[in-house]
């Protein structure tokens, strides 16, 4: 009984099949610093080209709609909109987005606020904030990412639509929190594995 030997060709669709599940199912890459860093902040890797994409979780559900983005204002005291609404119906869980520190868990004017020091983002550190939410950690508790910290409250949200207001501030200054998602998670889901055109299929 003769083997038929692969051809040439068919070795090398091999090897790109396998290559591209390598850089498939790799792992998002975590940051590590950089020259004209300290070692204790991490290297500028989210959206805004400052802020760290340390994220690992929506706030809430896998991906929400986005009601308001984040409009920064002119000023200090000037209009504006500090922060993303994102669509979440009253009771839904509210998720940590990366591991951190719970700074503040109570009610300001009315409404639940969860704070959130995130773990190695400097001096001061990120903070995001959540509300309304009805909160189920203490202050001082150590979260990890996708970790519940209360549930979307039924009042206090200034959307139309029942939403969760979600915030982020390197001290008092207001940044926005989607460039804390890296773009695996702003795409909305896990790589799919496609189909390698123009490879031969081995017999």
């Amino acid at each position: 009984m003769r083997v038929r030997r692969c051809p040439r060709v068919c070795a090398r669709g091999i090897l790109l099949v396998a290559l591209t599940l390598v850089v498939l199912l790799a792992p998002p890459p975590s940051w590590s610093p950089v020259a004209g860093t300290d070692a204790g902040d991490p290297a500028p890797a989210g959206g805004d080209g400052g802020t760290p994409a340390v994220g690992r979780a929506w706030p809430v559900g896998v991906r929400p709609r986005v009601l308001r983005g984040w409009e920064p204002p002119a000023t200090v005291y000037g209009r504006g909109h500090r922060g993303v609404d994102l669509t979440a119906a009253p009771g839904t869980p509210v998720r940590a987005v990366a591991a951190g520190r719970v700074s503040f868990a109570g009610r300001v004017a009315g409404r639940g606020v969860v704070s959130v020091e995130l773990t190695g983002t400097g001096d001061p550190p990120l903070r995001t904030t959540y509300e309304p939410v009805r909160a189920t950690v203490d202050e001082g508790d150590e979260v990890a990412a996708g970790e519940v910290v209360g549930a979307v409250e039924p009042a206090g949200s200034h959307c139309t639509a029942p939403c969760v207001h979600w915030g982020l501030l390197k001290g008092d200054v207001y940044l926005d929190p989607l460039v804390l998602l890296p773009p695996w998670l702003l795409r909305g889901g896990p790589p799919r594995l496609l189909p390698v055109l123009g490879v031969p299929v081995p017999r």
